[in-house]
């Protein structure tokens, strides 16, 4: 109802004009309906004057438009006035103090009243409504376009990270390794499908007896990550151990990331792996031609996967879609 009470419409201010007067008995009484609401007495200041002094030279209807035009005139200010005006014709019940004669067009005017007021009432829901579901939807716009754009940075920062790594000697190969780790963690996470970070599997009396350099999920299921920046390829010793990791934890897969390939053998004992696991094998440079292409990390590890299950492949190689 704001807007209709901001400023009353030509259609709401005829009908005031015309109820108001029927209301009361007396130009007096018009005069107390205003004060009433909340009109200051300066607003009407010389309608009471001429009403104390030449009351037949003037009418309730007169009254009325006079006191309803300056409050629509004074805009913001008076708001709370008309608001107070229109709520007690809405809300009129006693038409005992009409004129006998005016009481049923008292009532037909109040109800006429009222429909207006509820059906521009709807309308200003439904816009109100429709501003907040425009507003909302933009909210969320933005909040989305805000999280792209912060993943994409944060993708393009591990990217900057990761190129910083080749110019590191040979010889740091360990040292480049461990923080290939963190770095690829922090890639799962980008795309949220990091579970966990590295963490070790301790049983008591023994030690340290595997080390875990991440868990993700893919398509519903965990898989352990391994990744390695050795000078030469991953044979079948190194990989063995992730496999052995694998079989023991229940119906997880393995992914394994290598920066120097792997040799015939390991890709061999992975394949006969696949009967009974899920195991695919990465190479670091299909991360970085992924990550210059701007590409989608998850949507690449379901496609090797893919191959994996339907070619009996643990290393397919992941190419760019760009032409």
């Amino acid at each position: 109802m704001l807007d209709i009470i901001y400023h009353y419409p030509p259609e709401l201010f005829q009908l005031l004009i015309d109820t108001v007067p029927l209301l009361s008995r007396s130009k007096m009484d018009v005069l107390i309906f205003f004060r009433g609401a909340g009109v200051a007495h300066s607003l009407a200041e010389d309608l009471w004057r001429r009403v104390e002094t030449d009351i037949k030279n003037i009418n309730k209807y007169e009254i009325v438009r006079t006191i309803l035009s300056r409050l629509n005139d004074q805009g913001e200010s008076s708001l709370r006035e008309r608001r107070e005006v229109l709520k007690r014709v809405v809300e009129f019940e006693d038409f005992s103090t009409c004129w006998p004669d005016d009481q049923l067009k008292a009532k037909g005017l109040v109800a006429e009243i009222r429909r207006v007021v509820n059906v521009k009432d709807s309308f200003t829901r439904i816009k109100q409504e429709r501003e907040y579901e425009i507003k909302k939807r933009q909210q969320e716009y933005l909040k989305k376009t805000k999280a792209k754009k912060e993943k994409e940075d944060e993708i393009e920062q591990i990217k900057n990270d990761l190129f910083g790594l080749f110019g590191l000697p040979s010889s740091d190969n360990k040292k480049r390794g461990k923080i290939l780790e963190g770095m690829l963690n922090r890639l799962f996470a980008a795309y949220n499908i990091l579970i966990r970070e590295a963490f070790e599997v301790i049983e008591e009396g023994h030690g340290v007896i595997a080390q875990i350099d991440g868990v993700v999920e893919i398509n519903g299921y965990p898989y352990l990550v391994e990744m390695k920046w050795w000078g030469k390829p991953i044979g079948k010793a190194e990989v063995s151990p992730h496999l052995v990791n694998i079989f023991n934890r229940g119906h997880a897969g393995g992914i394994f990331i290598s920066a120097s390939g792997y040799t015939d053998p390991a890709i061999v004992v992975c394949k006969e792996a696949l009967s009974q696991k899920m195991i695919i094998l990465c190479e670091l440079e299909e991360i970085v031609f992924l990550l210059e292409d701007k590409g989608n990390l998850e949507s690449m590890l379901k496609e090797k996967i893919n191959v994996a299950v339907n070619d009996k492949n643990p290393l397919y190689k992941w190419v760019s879609k760009k032409t």
